[in-house]
């Protein structure tokens, strides 16, 4: 501001006047200096997290290529290093891509010139896919003229048949300002490379949901006509895991929204970095309830089975959980988290006595349950408040019945006795197992959860462990997003073709639009 020449002129509500104006001028410089100050720390908090990161990945490159170099002295079956080997190549095209996003654009160093990759065979069907400009004039007026064209060549699969995508992008000029226009090279999920989206999504697909590790895949991509080393199909596999993440990261997000969840975890064997041998390592489930109106399953993958590892999934929330009577849920439990017990658990005790050891006293539970469940057909079909009134009056009579005749029983039997050990799960657990008589958002049991871990129950036959923690959580994050798609009533593969397709140009700030539950196919998918 302009100060007046001479200062004794000056009225003193003149004075007044321009002391306010110098102070409010002072404090909003000194605001403007406070966010220079925060833009600065921030700035350099953001340098030290890439910079920390990028030694985090540096190593864990290093330590994956010693691996590889030597893998051949692990005491492994040939079997066994191709699952380990495709594992190394998925984390070390994972790890990559991460470390090209962490680090800073530097235009004027050209990247080092990559190896010329082989033409594509000859003899594949090709299909022609034109990229011309929306309009061909000049903005001088002029009427441009096509003087040549770019072509790239994209390998695409269906079930048993390989075909070549030739994309065609017309060079077109203006003879009077010489503006040369092409239309823009369309977005890839893996820049720059060969596969199409389909064969991507035929890749993950036929890894996560058939379970054919990448080494069978080559194997039948061979028996095609092209073989594609497992090496590139792992970079590929690793490089979607990659981009897919922000998708699962966003269904973690939509599923703590809810309510009631269900919770359970099953073993996968990981191996041990350089030692050859495979230790318990454990896969987590997380789903809203089959009453829900959100059909989705998020897996975690995890090295133990320590509760914090659902404690950091499930971070703030504070529903209701359905589970079993494993402890690493407890401390949930203390923190705002509602138990709701498994009456499937429950009821397994007693059956497994009757079953096995033809138990008079664990039969006599089993008209309860089947009673109970009954109850609950009857309830599947009605709307909230029904359900929990028809619990209340057909189902909470039964309930206490059982109750009355487990307390009577429990003074019976021995002291440690097997069917002492059933009475005492379902007694020190009944207020969480009837807590769903109550709620009609609640379910009796936890085999929901257990339905979505079937998947991995299967896959274990064939991919027999997991080959490094990333592997895992990769496999957990892409089959989060097959296993939701399925639940939705989608066709894997029609829906990763999609997404994969759309997600090098999508909004982050819209990355829920593509969702399984909220997905709507956009492209002509097969």
């Amino acid at each position: 501001m302009n100060l007046p020449a001479d200062l004794n002129a000056l009225s003193p509500e003149q004075l007044r006047t321009l002391a306010a104006q110098l102070i409010a001028q002072v404090q909003e410089r000194d605001r403007e200096i406070e966010e220079k100050a925060r833009e600065v720390k921030e700035n350099e908090r953001e340098l030290h997290y890439r910079q920390t990161r990028i030694e985090q990945l540096s190593h864990e490159i290093a330590v994956l290529k010693r691996q590889q170099f030597r893998r051949r002295s692990e005491q492994l079956s040939s079997e066994q290093m191709s699952l380990l080997n495709e594992a190394i190549d998925a984390d070390l095209a994972a790890i990559e891509l991460e470390l090209e996003q962490l680090q800073p654009q530097a235009a004027a160093d050209p990247s080092p010139r990559q190896p010329k990759r082989a033409s594509l065979p000859a003899q594949l069907p090709r299909t022609e896919i034109h990229h011309e400009p929306d309009s061909t004039v000049c903005q001088c007026g002029c009427e441009r003229v096509r003087i040549g064209e770019d072509i790239s060549e994209k390998l695409d699969y269906t079930p048993g048949v390989f075909t070549v995508e030739r994309h065609i992008r017309g060079k077109w000029v203006c003879k009077k300002c010489e503006t040369l226009v092409q239309a823009p090279v369309p977005g890839h999920v893996i820049d720059k490379g060969i596969p199409t989206t389909g064969l991507l999504a035929s890749v993950l697909v036929a890894k996560y949901a058939d379970h054919l590790p990448l080494y069978r895949q080559e194997q039948i991509f061979a028996r095609a006509g092209l073989a594609i080393p497992r090496s590139t199909l792992g970079a590929w596999v690793g490089a979607c895991g990659a981009q897919l993440q922000p998708l699962v990261d966003a269904l973690h997000q939509e599923l703590l929204q809810q309510g009631v969840l269900h919770a359970d975890e099953t073993p996968v064997q990981m191996l041990s970095p350089g030692k050859g041998k495979t230790h318990r390592a454990y896969l987590w489930a997380y789903t809203p309830t089959h009453f829900s109106d959100l059909r989705a399953v998020v897996y975690d993958f995890a090295d133990s089975r320590a509760g914090e590892h659902a404690r950091t999934f499930l971070a703030n929330w504070q529903g209701k959980l359905v589970c079993d009577d494993y402890g690493g849920y407890k401390a949930g439990f203390q923190q705002g988290i509602t138990e709701i017990g498994c009456a499937a658990h429950a009821r397994r005790k007693f059956f497994d006595l009757h079953a096995n050891h033809s138990s008079h006293v664990a039969g006599q539970a089993m008209p309860f349950f089947a009673a109970l469940y009954d109850i609950e057909r009857d309830a599947a079909v009605l709307d909230t408040e029904e359900r929990r009134k028809l619990r209340q009056s057909r189902a909470k009579p039964v309930c206490d019945a059982l109750y009355e005749w487990m307390v009577a029983q429990r003074k019976l039997v021995s002291e440690g006795s097997a069917i002492a050990k059933a009475l005492d799960y379902s007694l020190k657990r009944w207020e969480a197992l009837t807590r769903y008589l109550d709620d009609g958002h609640v379910p009796i049991d936890n085999n929901w959860v257990e339905n979505q871990i079937r998947p991995w129950a299967i896959g274990r036959a064939n991919w027999l462990f997991a080959g490094s923690l990333r592997a895992g959580q990769r496999a957990a994050a892409i089959m989060s997003l097959i296993r939701s798609a399925q639940l939705n009533g989608h066709d894997p593969h029609a829906y990763l073709k999609d997404i994969l397709t759309r997600l090098p140009t999508h909004k982050a700030s819209d990355i829920a639009a593509l969702l399984p539950h909220r997905w709507r196919p956009t492209v002509t998918v097969g």
